[in-house]
């Protein structure tokens, strides 16, 4: 049976991340957690990685990208990037949600597995609002994703909670007299994350039209005008 390399991108967070797995195990990752660098280093991170692992464009059988929510300008770029090349290379794309990806990766990296314990991935969206969504360990749907002002009284109904990604880290002054709400900071986003879900999606035929295909926002971007200087 042929094997089947998947190219992942993560460009929601502002981690600029990819991988490439083998039959749904990952088998390389290049990323860099630094700002504003997808629009300059995702394609360098693409060459590079088919480079180190000795493969060409020829041998991937699809795409995978992290379809949001997320950074608006990053999610295009990566959807972007994605869908030419799957357009170019004529294979499918693959859409996985961001926030189920998160999960998915800290169970894997963090090896948190209490029975009743309440996992909530969170992407910045600004002040004190972020992206999210609630999990139990078995990484089954506790709460829809939703957009969220935080303040003291969320998650205030006694159950166990451990908040993770890059929207969590500026709770932990806000939470740090609630026992039962732990923050873990430092949790970087990665492409690698993708690798299980990607390849069962590809099994089961769960894919994109590449050329209709649209990250999903959660909300409309909105453009400032810098303010003039006096």
């Amino acid at each position: 049976m042929k094997d089947s390399y998947i190219l992942q991108i993560e460009t929601a967070t502002p981690v600029c991340s990819v991988a490439l797995s083998k039959n749904g195990k990952t088998v390389g990752v290049v990323e860099a957690d630094e700002p504003n660098l997808h629009a300059s280093h995702l394609t360098l991170f693409i060459a590079e990685i088919l480079r180190e692992e000795g493969i060409g464009f020829s041998a991937l059988s699809a795409v995978a990208v992290s379809k949001g929510p997320g950074s608006y300008t990053g999610l295009r770029i990566g959807v972007s990037t994605g869908k030419g090349l799957c357009y170019g290379l004529d294979i499918p794309l693959i859409a996985i949600d961001t926030l189920y990806a998160m999960a998915t990766g800290f169970l894997e990296t963090r090896n948190r597995k209490e029975g009743r314990t309440t996992l909530v991935p969170m992407i910045d969206a600004r002040r004190m609002e972020v992206y999210m969504a609630q999990y139990d360990i078995n990484l089954y749907p506790q709460e829809a994703t939703n957009a969220q002002i935080i303040n003291e009284y969320s998650f205030g109904d006694g159950g166990s909670y451990v908040l993770f990604g890059s929207g969590a880290d500026k709770f932990e002054t806000l939470f740090e007299k609630h026992k039962h709400i732990h923050i873990e900071k430092s949790f970087m986003n990665s492409a690698s994350f993708m690798s299980s879900i990607a390849f069962a999606k590809f099994q089961d035929g769960a894919v994109e039209d590449a050329v209709h295909f649209e990250p999903y926002y959660l909300k409309d971007f909105v453009a400032t005008t810098p303010k003039q200087r006096l």
